[in-house]
């Protein structure tokens, strides 16, 4: 194989309750990447198309993560060069960098015959992705990389655990055609919240884990509730009640922040309560003055994947 194409799924983080820990891969939304074989030794980046990104290796989020992995198993005997088509806008909470970080990851590893299994490149990954938000984290990385949901039970050493999403899953995510950055989202967050708030949160998380596990699409939906973050960052989102309400009265399991916003999101059961609470949201937005775009997707269940390959 000298040359590869791959798609880099977007993902929601978060999840209302699991803050940092719990993430999904979606299907409908990602980046295209493609990575090829060179005779001049050294890695490069030739083309960056649907956002302005730093060409140097250093710089770039997918740069660094693709250098983590040569620095970890060792510099080929060619050069590598690569392209990033991005198709998930910067700052719009489904991942956008991370999708970078884990395609850049996932192609050099592909590229040298897979020394490396997806779990083992999510270290580089989250070295990628440190370069936007200024730390390593995994509850992006972890389902784009993977597929379905993931949570991370820790970091010392990552500990990801995968959880197979309920067949009738569907997400709806609008973004509001605003830019949050994840600095500005974490600084609105207070260091330390009460047990009270403690005890609600895990519970929350527990319940969500076991909905998904048992296909509990009832217990799911109660456990989407988040009374640590979402009530900071609320603010940060134009309409967002208005629009978390419209989502829950369609009929959604749940809806909340993705990942830092200022995107929204929705979990529903079946293609068409998804379509229904989509055309819910597109309504209640229309009204705000605020451009938007809307996404419906199914959970995907493969995460960064090879669409195409040249020998």
């Amino acid at each position: 194989m000298t040359e590869l194409k791959l798609f880099a799924p977007a993902s929601i983080a978060n999840l209302n309750c699991g803050f940092d820990v719990i993430g999904v891969c979606l299907q409908a939304i990602g980046d295209e990447m493609i990575f090829r074989k060179v005779t001049e030794k050294g890695l490069r980046i030739t083309k960056i198309t649907g956002a302005v990104l730093p060409y140097e290796i250093d710089k770039n989020v997918a740069g660094v993560a693709a250098q983590a992995v040569l620095d970890e198993v060792g510099e080929p005997d060619f050069g590598i060069e690569f392209e990033i088509h991005k198709k998930i806008r910067a700052g719009s909470g489904i991942g956008s960098s991370s999708a970078s970080a884990s395609g850049a990851a996932f192609g050099i590893n592909a590229l040298l015959g897979y020394p490396l299994s997806k779990k083992e490149l999510l270290n580089a990954a989250m070295k990628g992705e440190a370069i936007a938000s200024g730390c390593e984290h995994a509850d992006n990385v972890a389902p784009c990389m993977l597929g379905n949901f993931t949570l991370i039970r820790g970091y010392g050493p990552l500990d990801v655990v995968e959880i197979q999403s309920p067949s009738e899953l569907f997400a709806v995510v609008l973004h509001p055609q605003i830019e949050l950055k994840t600095a500005d989202a974490r600084a609105v967050l207070e260091p330390t919240i009460s047990l009270k708030a403690a005890i609600t949160q895990w519970g929350n998380v527990g319940g969500l884990v076991a909905g998904l596990c048992t296909q509990d699409y009832a217990l799911l939906g109660r456990s989407l509730q988040d009374v640590v973050i979402e009530p900071l960052r609320k603010k940060l989102i134009p309409f967002f009640d208005q629009l978390k309400s419209a989502a829950l009265h369609s009929g959604a399991l749940g809806a909340g922040i993705s990942g830092a916003g200022p995107s929204v999101f929705a979990l529903c059961k079946g293609l068409s309560q998804a379509e229904k609470t989509a055309f819910a949201m597109s309504q209640a937005y229309l009204e705000t003055g605020i451009a938007f775009d809307i996404h419906i997707s199914a959970i995907d269940t493969e995460g960064v994947r090879v669409l195409e390959t040249k020998l």
